[in-house]
């Protein structure tokens, strides 16, 4: 992490990352627009556990199809199939799920062994996908080898977890969440791709919203139970 956190600093330059933001949005495509407006819009309504987070979600992830397609990012493209069907699930369980006495789902704390059967888990497939990632070009050779597939591998499935955590409506979703926009903000700098750079460092911020506008439902739950 120290390497990574180094090389992030000794690339840093606020010319560069205010010269990219600002030219990254002069050619910004009408689908990755969308799809910046639709994933703002689909975490804010997730803070506010309104259901229309879900609909937004899955306009998101059609309009990622398009961008991952064309950017030929095939793994990200594969990843969003899975949560394209997390979307799914997650509107289907917050209507469904709630139990007869309830007019909307509760939010949830995971108990120690779900949280540490989770995190187990999610360590077992960050380190089975980076190596998918790092055999990528012996599959298949016009492939080059991923940049950063231990990085990569962690914010995938990190996210993975963080989706499925989010669709049962487990506060612990947040903790994911925050840990993949943490790292996602430094990897993409590190990439030079400071427009998403900064975009996952507004997320970071959006997370700890979400934390605590949970936290205090959930609380207010308890109370009057």
């Amino acid at each position: 992490f120290k390497i990574l956190q180094n090389d992030i600093f000794a690339r840093m330059s606020f010319n560069d990352f205010w010269y990219e933001i600002v030219s990254y949005s002069e050619t910004i495509s009408f689908w990755e627009l969308s799809g910046l407006i639709f994933g703002v819009l689909c975490v804010v309504f997730l803070i506010k556990e309104s259901i229309l987070t879900w609909p937004f979600g899955i306009a998101y992830v059609i309009t990622a199809f398009v961008v991952f397609w064309e950017a030929k990012l095939y793994g990200d493209f594969l990843l969003h199939i899975f949560f394209l069907a997390m979307n799914v699930y997650g509107w289907y369980y917050w209507v469904h799920g709630t139990k007869k006495s309830e007019s909307n789902l509760t939010i949830t704390k995971m108990s120690k062994n779900g949280s540490l059967s989770s995190l187990g888990l999610s360590i077992f497939g960050v380190l089975v996908f980076a190596q998918v990632l790092i055999n990528i070009p012996n599959w298949f050779e016009e492939m080059e080898p991923a940049a950063l597939p231990y990085w990569d591998s962690t914010t995938s499935i990190l996210s993975v977890t963080a989706m499925w955590l989010t669709a049962r409506k487990k506060i612990d979703n947040w903790y994911y969440w925050l840990f993949v926009n943490i790292l996602a903000t430094g990897i993409y700098f590190y990439k030079e791709l400071y427009f998403f750079s900064l975009l996952y460092f507004l997320y970071i911020g959006m997370a700890l919203m979400g934390y605590v506008a949970w936290k205090k439902t959930m609380l207010h739950s308890k109370e009057t139970i």
